[in-house]
Parts: C-alpha cells; sequence; structure tokens
C-alpha cells in the first residue's frame, strides 16, 4: 500500500453532557494535537441512560468547522437513511466551506448505511433490513457526488468519503467502489481476513485498494487495543488512522497523549 503519515482520530460522542463541554472537548483535541476529530450521528445516547443528555451531529459539525483551524472532522459515521442524499451533498459542502480557513476546507464525509433502530423508530423513518439500507447507500453516494459537482460555489476540495462497516458481501463492495477512507471495526484478526475480501472486490471494479486510508477503532468494541504490540501488528496491515472513542463526561486524556505519543514515534 501507498505509504501515509499515521493520523489519531478522536471521536467525541455527544451525550451526556452540556453542549459547552462538547465545545472545550473539541478545543482541547486541538490543543493536544489531534489529527481528526468525529462525533457520530445519532439521536440517543449509545450508552448509560438512553434517556439522557444528547446532541444532533451536523448541527455541532458546522459548530466544530467554525470553532477549529487545524484538524480535520466529521461523523463516524452519518446515517445515510436520514436525510435526502442531496441535502446530505449540500450540508457537507456547506460545512467544507465553513472550515475553510486558508481556502481549502477540512471536512471529513463519514458515512454509512445506518443500524440503530431507536432511532428510526422515534424520529418516523423506515429501518427495513440491513441489506435495504445497503442498497440505498450504495444507490445515493453517486448521486451525492454527483450533486457535489453541481452546487455553487463548489466544495473547497474533493471531499474525502469514509466509509464505515466491515459486511464482506454489500458494505466492502461499497467501500471498494466510493471510499478515500475505510474505517473497518475490527480487530487485528478480523482486519486481515477482510482487507483479502476488500482487495477482492477492489480487483473487481478495477481499483487499486492503495488508493483506500485503512481506518480503525482502538478503545470500544473489541476493536483494538492501546498497547504498543495491537498498534504495531494494525500499522503492519496498513492502518494509518487510528481512532479512540472518548467519552466527555468522563475523559480518558491519558489514553489520548499515549496514542499521540505513539503516532510520533510511527511517524518518525
Amino acid at each position: 500500500m501507498t505509504d501515509r503519515p499515521v493520523r489519531v482520530g478522536v471521536q467525541i460522542a455527544p451525550q451526556h453532557v452540556p453542549y459547552a463541554t462538547l465545545r472545550d472537548t473539541v478545543a482541547e483535541m486541538e490543543q493536544l494535537g489531534v489529527d481528526v476529530v468525529f462525533n457520530w450521528d445519532h439521536f440517543f445516547p449509545l450508552s448509560g441512560d438512553r434517556g439522557g443528555l444528547h446532541f444532533e451531529s451536523w448541527t455541532q459539525l458546522g459548530a466544530i468547522a467554525e470553532q477549529t483551524s487545524r484538524i480535520e472532522f466529521g461523523p463516524l459515521v452519518n446515517c445515510n437513511s436520514y436525510r435526502n442524499p442531496d441535502l446530505q451533498a449540500d450540508m457537507a459542502r456547506t460545512v467544507d466551506h465553513i472550515s475553510a480557513k486558508d481556502g481549502v476546507g477540512r471536512f471529513i464525509f463519514g458515512t454509512g448505511s445506518g443500524w440503530f433502530q431507536h432511532d428510526y423508530d422515534e424520529y418516523g423513518y423506515e429501518f427495513g433490513t440491513a441489506g435495504s439500507r445497503l442498497d440505498a447507500l450504495a444507490r445515493d453516494l453517486p448521486r451525492i457526488r454527483a450533486r457535489w459537482e453541481k452546487l455553487n460555489p463548489a466544495p473547497t476540495r474533493r471531499i474525502p468519503i469514509l466509509i464505515g462497516g466491515g459486511g464482506e458481501k454489500k458494505t466492502l463492495r461499497i467501500v471498494a467502489e466510493h471510499a478515500d477512507i475505510w474505517h473497518s471495526f475490527s480487530d487485528p484478526e478480523t482486519l486481515e481476513r477482510k482487507l483479502g475480501v476488500l482487495r477482492e472486490h477492489c480487483a473487481a471494479v478495477g481499483r487499486d485498494i492503495s488508493e483506500i486510508e485503512l481506518s480503525t477503532g482502538t478503545s470500544v468494541r473489541g476493536m483494538g487495543a492501546l498497547d504498543d504490540a495491537t498498534l504495531e501488528r494494525q500499522h503492519a496491515l496498513g492502518v494509518r488512522l487510528f481512532e479512540f472513542g472518548l467519552q466527555p463526561a468522563d475523559p480518558d486524556l491519558d489514553a489520548v497523549r499515549a496514542l499521540l505519543r505513539w503516532r510520533d514515534r510511527a511517524n518518525a
């Protein structure tokens, strides 16, 4: 794979704290030297009290665009089911412009097919099936790209598309066709196997897998760990974007600093 520098992303869970805490946490991540800040696109907390404090993704992304000057940022991930694809494209283009401090935006369009049924039920969206939601994502991504080409003004740059998920039949095919970044949600053993599947999909669509930046988590859902051995194994597999899940109600800043130190050693 084409080599890239190692980057650190931090997903700041927009739950269980006032908005001011989220804003201050974003500022602290930029000050610490984090490369990318993510939130998530849900309407209710994913852990703890499901009726607890929670904030919507895209309005927060507009605020992140305005308050920061260096970091890239985006949703990990946008739910394709919640908004018309042309509207998604226009929102992304607008946030891209808001974030442009020297004429070039910093927004990453992280997206996926959606999975949290409580969101769908409470907000009146049709849940469908995993397959139908993935089919919709595959249909809508070309429409989003096409809308970016029509908008006036156009995006400030070719907005990177990050796709999160690991389904081997449909999701990885969509990754091969459309993703600039693939967030694997995989532990190292699973990642190694799925990379083989992704290579097959890339070959089928005539794409070089080296064009896709590999991203993975280090802290939640069994995706990995912060020990050097695990990070180095993921790095050897080609991962260059390492994401840490931060709970702003009880932030583990020592873990973020440790990951940043490992990044700096890997890039030395």
